[in-house]
């Protein structure tokens, strides 16, 4: 018998979970597949994590089970199998088979069941067992030898005798009696009408079992007890309808259950039939024979030669290779995430795949072996890395490059970026770190960091890590991001469009995002302690307000006390209580009561928003000697393109209210120089213009017309010189609001109009501006043909859930089709602007830098006597970024804070 546990996979769990967590992907002919892919993927990190000899995957019955027999209810309210679900079982049960792993279904038995008499089988026979899955139900089982994970998420770990009690409060083996009262509506289980958790964990610490609270009914108080007392027969029904039985007709004894050889052939039609080309690209990793009984695998998926250099001749043998190569693969390991204090501890090249060098240089642990002088190395390696004719390839070298200047070395011809490859390829397929990455394109389970350094406070920094892991897993980054580059490639040079985009608009913008993030933009540390003073005034001003109103002091920054002020005590309409049992007082709820309490608190969470984000804790994230602040822009999270920016958010910072203004007035420039703001004037109108093709549009913004009031004259009837600020306000909210896809509800909120009179003016709208209509209905429908939208310049957005059978989410998905393209569009015009004003600022050699990028507007900073010719030259290089059918409007201004130049 070996001694490695029996695992054992709730395969239905898996591909529900899969299902309804993941996008909906699906073939070129229109097979589902997404359930299956991500099915697989969790059990491929399964079987890296465990090695298993001994193995079942099992699958509840399709017809019903002998609990549907004792209770028509059970499970009668559930609602039927999505038909592109139902379609997904059988892929997945032919895949596991062709991974040598046995699948199990028995009819008239859930997979339960079927699970728990393996389990109790593989006990008996003094064998540990590991069950995969999230159904509370299977905690019954848990015991000293038998344990539950869950390879979706780790946070609940693994769940043993100790891990259930604190998890439900209850022993496992009162979980069986714990279901029976609390009941389970899913399944059809009654339970004991008003008994919670809560409750039922109460008496079962007190009583110990159901057999003992009937017993002792009489000594239960309350209505709760009157119902129990009341519902004997129904508590029993629901304890049997709970109770995992351990003793189904399962033909297979536990050597039945041996992991055999992958039939590659099998797994190959597979996988090109599902059209999963990164499990395809690497089917020598899935196709690994099964391990023998009691040995560690003897090698990992993917045969490997990886080396730890710490000798002089070692390391000039590598910078030769390296001095001769075309390309090579690059990562650091560092002492922090942050790129301003991370220095470096080692680095990892790659030339060839499968191979992979890492070099030590700044380990620091009792006991760790003698190192290369890092000053030294770095000084070696220095001509190869600023070698602009010697290509690097990395996986996020943004990153690489901060931490590289942070050692006097300026990182030069970076030729492939995975992480922008991944984003440009399909930006919605799989987040694009590299863990992700890999286990989404290659099919592979990286180490991760936390496996080698530990979680939360206990973690290790990596100069504490010891060399053997450290080097293996910096080994395998380089080497993982060597193979993402081979695989993105192709896929690359087969979407002349994409590769473009890649190539002339994601990797040139890269470098430039550094070098405004080394740059920093400077704040005015004073200033934003005068707001901080002013605002903690205001708060308090607004707190004894609050407080007046209500007839009571309470916390207002206190959702729970706020909701009991709100609902219990001053009695207004539209309390709801949440899952937790307090009342809502989202900001949604807060605008739609017609109360000064309301206002008064709403006022008080924007102004304390503002308060502890940015005037409180932009002084604490900037460099405390050069008083300036470095963001970090992300390039790979927005699904349109558009930048994102973090530490601080310079994306949020309000721009109509006076307090963001004045935190706007915080950023500021030094002396003899100024900021100099470069706006796109409407730019979304103005695409909207271009793609719709509307003539009307067209004219207003080829005449220069203020387009807000050209629509309320067009919706409106009335002269142009007749539309007063309240029409236009309101054609303003239209005209922005259907780019969003707002319905007449919403705009009838926005505008504090009737709904019908909001439908009126959107129907008068597409009245008179047909092309915008027909723009939309052709989005629409092109969408739901090919599941995805494209910008301007061939940037691909795909919409999931656009044929979704759900119809707020396919309503959804409607709306970002429409618009996607407009607002991906505008973001690629940004980047685009942004390669073109870095390249006339070098040329023309200027004293000035780009420092923000914030939505449509560019923030540079510019010495006085050159913002004449500065400012000339943004608004040439930014219209000509792009050829469209409407003039592309630049604002320019000047001032000594942004707030001035905006």
């Amino acid at each position: 018998m070996t001694a490695k546990p029996l695992l054992l996979i709730d395969g239905s769990y898996y591909i529900y979970r899969s299902y309804f967590a993941l996008p909906p992907l699906s073939t070129k002919s229109g097979q589902p597949t997404g359930a299956v892919r991500g099915a697989v993927n969790a059990l491929q990190k399964l079987l890296k994590q465990y090695h298993p000899t001994h193995i079942a995957v099992v699958f509840d019955p399709p017809g019903p089970t002998f609990r549907h027999e004792m209770a028509a209810d059970y499970k009668a309210h559930r609602p039927p199998t999505p038909d592109d679900l139902k379609a997904q079982f059988e892929p997945l049960k032919q895949l596991v088979r062709a991974m040598g792993i046995p699948v199990l279904c028995v009819d008239g038995f859930e997979g339960d069941d079927v699970i728990g008499t393996l389990a109790k089988l593989a006990e008996r026979h003094g064998q540990d067992v590991i069950i995969s899955t999230a159904d509370k139900d299977m905690t019954q089982l848990v015991n000293e030898r038998i344990t539950i994970v869950n390879p979706f998420t780790d946070k609940d770990g693994i769940l043993d005798p100790a891990g259930v009690e604190a998890k439900f409060g209850v022993r496992p083996d009162q979980i069986i009696d714990y279901l029976a009262l609390v009941g389970d509506a899913s399944d059809g289980i009654a339970g004991v009408q008003g008994v919670g958790p809560k409750t039922a964990v109460k008496w079962l610490q007190a009583w110990g079992s159901i057999d003992n609270l009937i017993a002792n009914g009489d000594k239960l108080t309350g209505k709760v007890g009157e119902t129990f007392r009341n519902s004997l027969d129904q508590v029993r029904l629901s304890r049997t309808l709970a109770t995992i039985h351990c003793e189904a007709p399962v033909d297979l004894d536990i050597h039945g259950l041996t992991r055999r050889d992958s039939d590659r052939e099998a797994l190959k039609a597979i996988y090109t039939e599902l059209e999963f080309s990164g499990l395809l690209a690497t089917l020598d990793a899935t196709a690994l024979p099964a391990v023998e009984d009691d040995e560690a695998p003897s090698a990992p998926p993917i045969a490997t030669r990886y080396h730890t250099v710490t000798t002089q001749s070692a390391y000039d043998a590598l910078l030769k290779r390296l001095i001769e190569a075309r390309a090579f693969a690059f990562d650091t390991e560092t002492t922090s995430l942050n790129y301003r204090e991370a220095r470096i501890v080692g680095f990892s090249v790659s030339l060839e795949v499968g191979e992979a060098y890492y070099v030590p240089l700044a380990h620091d642990y009792l006991g760790a072996p003698e190192q290369l002088d890092r000053n030294a190395a770095l000084v070696a390696i220095q001509p190869i890395l600023e070698n602009e004719h010697i290509g690097k390839i990395g996986q996020h070298l943004k990153y690489d490059t901060h931490v590289l200047a942070n050692h006097g070395i300026t990182l030069r011809g970076v030729v492939f970026d995975t992480m922008l490859a991944s984003y440009v390829l399909d930006a919605t397929a799989t987040r694009h770190n590299m863990d992700d990455l890999a286990r989404h394109y290659l099919n592979y389970q990286t180490t991760t960091f936390e496996e080698i350094a530990g979680k939360g406070v206990k973690q290790l920094t990596f100069d504490r890590i010891e060399l053997e892991p450290a080097s293996a897993y910096a080994c395998e980054d380089a080497d993982i991001t060597l193979r993402l580059k081979e695989h993105f490639q192709p896929l690359l040079l087969a979407e002349p469009k994409l590769n473009h985009l890649f190539h002339e608009l994601e990797m040139p913008v890269a470098p430039i995002l550094q070098q405004m993030e080394a740059k920093g933009a400077l704040l005015d540390f004073p200033q934003l302690q005068r707001l901080s003073e002013n605002m903690a005034k205001r708060l308090a001003e607004l707190e004894t307000q609050a407080h007046a109103i209500a007839g009571m002091p309470f916390n207002v920054a206190s959702p729970k006390q706020l909701g009991e002020v709100l609902f219990d005590k001053l009695m207004l309409p539209g309390g709801k209580k949440t899952a937790s049992g307090q009342y809502a007082t989202g900001e949604d709820v807060l605008e739609g009561l017609d109360h000064e309490l309301a206002k008064v608190v709403l006022e008080h969470r924007g102004l304390s928003k503002l308060k502890g984000t940015y005037t409180d804790k932009l002084p604490q994230l900037a460099d405390p000697v050069s008083h300036r602040i470095h963001t970090s822009y992300h390039q790979a999270v927005a699904a349109t393109g558009r930048l994102s920016s973090s530490d601080p958010n310079l994306q949020n910072i309000p721009v109509r209210t006076a307090e963001g203004r004045m935190i706007r007035q915080a950023f500021i420039a030094p002396p003899g120089y100024k900021l100099v703001s470069a706006d796109y004037s409407q730019i979304e109108l103005r695409l909207m213009a271009h793609l719709s093709r509307d003539a009307r549009l067209l004219e207003a913004f080829t005449l220069g017309e203020d387009v807000h009031k050209a629509t309320a004259a067009e919706v409106m009837g009335v002269p142009l010189t007749e539309v007063t600020n309240e029409m236009r306000r309101a054609a303003k909210a239209i005209n922005f609001g259907l780019l969003y896809g707002m319905s007449a509800f919403g705009l009838a909120k926005q505008i504090n109009a009737s709904r019908p009179q909001a439908q009126a003016y959107i129907e008068l709208y597409f009245s008179r501006y047909p092309g915008v209509k027909r723009y939309m209905d052709e989005t629409r429908a092109l969408a739901a043909k090919q599941g995805f939208v494209e910008t301007l310049f061939g940037r691909k957005l795909p919409v999931r859930e656009i044929n979704s059978k759900n119809a707020a989410m396919r309503q959804g998905a409607e709306r970002a089709a429409i618009n996607a393209p407009l607002q991906g569009s505008a973001a690629d015009i940004i980047k685009r602007a942004m390669i073109a004003v870095d390249a006339q600022l070098k040329l023309q050699r200027f004293d000035a830098a780009l420092l923000m990028q914030v939505h449509d507007e560019l923030v540079l900073e510019v010495r006085e006597d050159q913002v004449e010719a500065v400012s000339a030259m943004l608004k040439v290089a930014m219209s000509g970024v792009a050829s469209l059918d409407v003039p592309l409007l630049v604002e320019v201004g000047v001032g000594g804070n942004w707030d001035e130049a905006h």
